[in-house]
């Protein structure tokens, strides 16, 4: 139906086939013996499986069209590389491939400038990892890695970490009956905790009991950071005085935020 109609690429997404799984081992089987027009119908009948793909990466604000495009690149190796001996679904095994091929498009678009090298080691993780899956058929361990491509874990995961797109705060994560949740509403304020603003309320009451002149020097000395010597000179007395003045304005304040 034309009210159903999304085109990506020029494709009319509503249109795309559908294989049957006896279809798929028939086409394979053809390709196997190098039939062009049979791998062409393969890539067709698994478009789909592309498109429920990129939709994981609607948050990246990546042209779909860009994203459609790489995640056939990914089907494409998929298909070239699968072994039909595996006993795996060829789904099970192109999924990967295609997130990881849209994945190495999203890095290397990245805003972020990563240095040579931790791009090299972040590569030689990706790519390790890709073969023991293919191998293996499951997910390496950080340390299968590291013994994998003969380099720490430490350094792995601070080169996988590096390359990693930003996030905005206000990417939502979690949607249900109108209500969304967004990152930021996950990320924990270390530095305006509930506690922090007690206390910051508790020191401006404290300041409030001081005379003008004390409240100036504290001022100065743990807001603005200057040296005694720096004070005494701004307000016109020695740094004894105000060393003085100091001890009795901290005196004055500890004995009220102990009371």
């Amino acid at each position: 139906m034309a009210l159903n109609k999304v085109e990506i690429c020029g494709v009319n997404t509503a249109k795309l086939p559908v294989l049957t799984e006896e279809e798929k081992e028939l086409l394979f089987e053809k390709i196997k013996q190098g039939d062009k027009e049979a791998r062409e119908l393969y890539i067709k009948g698994n478009l789909r499986l592309v498109l429920s793909v990129i939709k994981r990466f609607g948050s990246s604000n990546e042209n779909a069209d860009d994203l459609f495009q790489i995640g056939c690149i990914g089907l494409i190796k998929a298909i070239d590389n699968f072994d039909t001996t595996l006993n795996v679904k060829f789904s099970t095994y192109a999924v990967p491939m295609i997130i990881g091929e849209i994945r190495r498009y999203l890095r290397d678009n990245n805003a972020i400038r990563v240095s040579r090298s931790l791009r090299d080691i972040a590569y030689k993780a990706i790519y390790a990892k890709e073969n023991y899956v293919k191998n293996n058929l499951r997910e390496p361990t950080i340390m299968e890695i590291a013994s994998e491509i003969g380099i720490d874990k430490e350094e792995i995961v601070y080169a996988l970490d590096a390359i990693q797109s930003p996030v905005s705060l206000y990417e939502p994560v979690y949607t249900e009956g109108g209500d969304t949740l967004y990152v930021m509403d996950q990320v924990k304020d270390k530095k305006n905790r509930e506690e922090n603003w007690v206390e910051n309320l508790a020191l401006q009451e404290a300041m409030q009991r001081l005379n003008d002149r004390e409240k100036h020097i504290v001022t100065l000395r743990f807001y603005e950071g200057k040296t005694q010597m720096e004070v005494a000179k701004e307000i016109g007395i020695s740094q004894a005085q105000v060393s003085r003045l100091e001890k009795n304005a901290l005196k004055s304040m500890r004995t009220y935020l102990r009371a």
